[in-house]
């Protein structure tokens, strides 16, 4: 996979924060386990040992998880962005047309998503409907539970980093 993912300087600042904790301090814990387990000697039926492998190759993908965004990352300066249609880093104020309510999405790179605070990935389904419309716009989005149908009511760009 080559492609790209877009990604603001804090959440690629978050991302290998992570990293770091993970490769220096986790990791380094599960080792220690998996040690402590192979000196308790016949390792065929020791739980611990096996676990601490599990939790090991865990670690480890999770790691490579991270090292794979952080190499594919392009650094995006929201205030560049275009104004006046939903962008990466938009925050987009819509009004659901099947259930009347309405609804805000940020839309983020990788590393900043926080869907319970409405922090979407720019690359979800989601996100990619929204992307390019105007105040005005209705949309209709394919997403796995089916579609979404929306009315973009405000498009704001904020440039301050958050």
């Amino acid at each position: 996979m080559s492609d790209r993912i877009p990604m603001t300087r804090i959440g690629y600042d978050k991302l290998k924060a992570d990293l770091e904790q993970l490769h220096t301090v986790e990791l380094p814990k599960i080792l220690q386990r998996l040690a402590d387990a192979r000196a308790e000697g016949d390792l065929t039926e020791n739980a611990e040992y096996l676990g601490a492998q599990e939790s090991r190759a865990m670690m480890e993908a999770r790691i490579n998880v991270i090292r794979d965004k952080l190499s594919r990352a392009v650094l995006i300066d929201p205030s560049q962005m275009p104004k006046g249609e939903v962008c990466f880093g938009s925050t987009v104020r819509v009004r659901d047309l099947d259930f009347k309510d309405e609804e805000e999405f940020v839309l983020v790179g990788a590393g900043e998503e926080d869907y319970d605070a409405g922090k979407i990935l720019f690359t979800s389904p989601l996100a990619q409907g929204l992307v390019g419309k105007k105040v005005g716009d209705k949309v209709e989005i394919e997403v796995p539970q089916g579609t979404l149908r929306f009315e973009i009511l405000e498009i704001r760009l904020d440039t301050d980093g958050e």
